[in-house]
């Protein structure tokens, strides 16, 4: 039995939470998510506090239970404050560029990559170098910034390519001349 699945999610005044059969509808002031969870998890709601319970015995059941909690807490703070990430490109003439929802690329290829946004997420571009990826969904601006990171990742060497703001790169020693 998970000891987080067995924590309420606490629901505050300005996010709305609806269950529906095997699907929970959750609305807040920046936008709205909805998820279907398994069949062995039961989900309630009372008042101000959502409760998830395991409704099967089942060896498999455990690690669904957790994970729908935390997935159900997620979208709460999603919908109330929201997630964002913030990616820096280094490298000579690396830059970024958004038209519309597609954002370009030029990452020291012989082409631009052109990368089009997915609807329910924002990009903002500052000083050609710098992506602040923003949204209601965790997995979505995640997977965002990785798909975007997976284009150039950072070289080890000169530290050239996209990472995300924090992040840690080990750099090598260059080769020795004689």
């Amino acid at each position: 039995m998970s000891r987080i699945g067995k924590q309420p999610v606490p629901v505050p005044a300005s996010v709305k939470v609806a269950v529906s059969g095997k699907t929970i509808s959750i609305e807040g002031p920046k936008g709205k998510l909805s998820h279907t969870f398994p069949a062995q998890i039961g989900v309630t709601v009372d008042k101000s506090v959502v409760q998830v319970a395991d409704l099967s015995e089942k060896k498999d059941a455990g690690p669904l239970f957790g994970t729908t909690r935390a997935i159900i807490r997620n979208m709460v703070e999603g919908v109330e404050k929201g997630y964002s990430k913030t990616l820096l490109i280094e490298g000579v003439g690396f830059k970024a560029a958004l038209k519309g929802n597609v954002l370009d690329l030029a990452l020291g290829y012989s082409h631009p990559i052109r990368y089009t946004v997915p609807a329910g997420v924002s990009v903002v571009v500052t000083d050609g170098t710098k992506l602040v990826i923003s949204g209601p969904d965790r997995h979505m601006v995640g997977q965002v910034a990785a798909s975007i990171k997976l284009y150039k990742p950072v070289e080890p060497y000169k530290g050239k390519g996209v990472r995300v703001e924090g992040e840690y790169v080990r750099r090598k020693e260059g080769k020795k001349t004689a």
